[in-house]
């Protein structure tokens, strides 16, 4: 008879999933952050890209970054707690990066990223998730 996966419990691998017990808000939210940036940036990309290049890119990478964190914690193990970690630390370094930018110099932006103003039209979700992130995964890790 085949194993079964019980969320919370270890899978046939071995590998435990991370988007169990409070992990499954952090993965519900990095899924809808993946929709909304990917959505946005797709218009933007397609409908409008001469009017501001730079910020839909960085929106479409934003989506690209949650996407790969969404799988990472769904997936599990310890491959992929590595590799949400180092994405978790990229997304923190961008949305601080490209926060700054804004902040600093509104004009290299005429539309808004994901990551605008630390994520000022998002209710500054986008700055909070990494640190959220990170935190998990080092919970998870010791678990």
């Amino acid at each position: 008879m085949p194993e079964t996966n019980v969320p919370g419990t270890a899978t046939t691998e071995g590998r435990r999933s991370l988007g169990t017990g409070p992990g499954r808000l952090l993965v519900t939210l990095y899924t809808i952050f993946t929709v909304a940036a990917a959505s946005r940036s797709a218009f933007q990309l397609i409908a409008q890209f001469d009017r501001a290049p730079l910020a839909y890119v960085l929106s479409a990478v934003s989506a690209l970054v949650y996407g790969f964190i969404t799988v990472s914690l769904v997936r599990g193990g310890e491959g992929a707690r590595k590799a949400a970690l180092v994405c978790c630390v990229l997304e923190l370094a961008g949305v601080l990066g490209i926060g700054a930018w804004t902040c600093v110099e509104p004009a290299a932006f005429p539309d808004a990223t994901v990551w605008s103003y630390f994520g000022r039209d998002y209710l500054f979700i986008p700055v909070v998730l990494p640190v959220t992130g990170l935190l998990w995964l080092r919970r998870s890790r010791r678990a």
